[in-house]
């Protein structure tokens, strides 16, 4: 195990620097100055020669004034170390601008994640063991539906339902502006704000994942140990979540953790939606702006998530399946 441990994070350290200089390189040739969309455009009609000293500055200031594998050499290794650049948009170091969106993001996707297993997992259960009856079709038409519609069309739907024909939560920010009050007072008003997104997320999933986990369980209860357990006289629920559950995890460790990896990838669209505070509104804004910094810094983080998730999702087979053996 330990071997194998040790060979997949050679791995993912290499294809980490593979990506990385892919992106660095990628968004190098993209149209745009950062340097000249850092300086305050209401001081691009002084003096030409202040004008030229204010912009090698600015291109000293971001680095670009160094040959292009310099500058990939400096941006790796400040990264490694916890300085992802500086800001051309917010005129300020990446770290300190995206502290507080990554909370948001965090605290929005955990949030949704812990509805959807506490929702979809039981209800993929039922429905397996409750096959083709009333229940599991209509939950099978409800999840289909669910799957099919776009995540910006059930977020549509939900500002009608919930923010305009019953004003129950607000539709836009991560606080009320101006607000006032004790730390739990500013927390209840935040969870206030995160209703709406987290159940727009959360509706958007729970399809997917529910179809997985019935399909799973289906192709378990249908093996013949489990007729045996049956023939035994173990209790259905014994049967049903201690035998065929456990064995039926690996296709839903897989589904979940893939599921994850774009639920946090995925979210540019409800939080721009939404004018959440997240990572997803932090890109999209770079994108806009020509932020490269903060772009590379978010692409990145998406990269590790995804070699980071694949290696636990590999590891997690073993804790679940003791019959699956990992390469030396």
């Amino acid at each position: 195990m330990l071997k194998y441990i040790l060979k997949r994070l050679v791995y993912v350290a290499f294809v980490f620097f593979i990506i990385s200089i892919i992106m660095f390189v990628l968004y190098k040739f993209v149209p745009g100055d950062p340097a000249l969309m850092m300086i305050d455009s209401s001081k691009q009609n002084v003096d030409p020669v202040r004008f030229e000293q204010m912009y090698q500055a600015a291109r000293e200031r971001l680095g670009l004034d160094k040959p292009l594998p310099i500058q990939y050499i400096s941006w790796i290794t400040n990264m490694l170390t916890g300085d992802f650049g500086y800001s051309s948009q917010y005129r300020m170091p990446v770290k300190d601008m995206v502290s507080a969106p990554l909370i948001n993001t965090l605290q929005m996707n955990l949030a949704s994640m812990v509805l959807v297993f506490l929702i979809s997992i039981p209800l993929g259960i039922v429905t397996a063991v409750r096959k083709n009856g009333i229940f599991d079709n209509t939950v099978q038409v409800a999840s289909v539906v669910g799957y099919s519609l776009p995540g910006f069309v059930i977020a549509l739907l939900c500002i009608f339902a919930f923010a305009v024909k019953l004003p129950i939560f607000p539709i836009s920010g991560v606080n009320t502006a101006g607000i006032t009050g004790t730390s739990m007072e500013i927390f209840l008003d935040k969870m206030h704000h995160m209703a709406l997104p987290v159940i727009v997320t959360t509706l958007s999933s729970i399809g997917m994942i529910t179809r997985y986990v019935r399909g799973a369980m289906i192709d378990v209860l249908e093996m013949d140990y489990i007729r045996t357990a049956r023939a035994k006289g173990l209790r259905e629920k014994v049967v049903v979540y201690v035998h065929a559950f456990r064995n039926a995890l690996i296709p839903i460790i897989t589904i979940m953790t893939s599921w994850i990896v774009t639920l946090f990838s995925g979210s540019v669209v409800i939080e721009r939606l939404f004018l959440w505070n997240g990572l997803g509104n932090v890109l999209y804004t770079a994108l806009m702006q020509r932020d490269f910094m903060v772009v590379l810094t978010m692409q990145m983080f998406y990269v590790v998530l995804a070699l980071v998730g694949n290696l636990i999702m590999d590891l997690t087979y073993c804790l679940v399946d003791p019959r699956v053996k990992l390469e030396n």
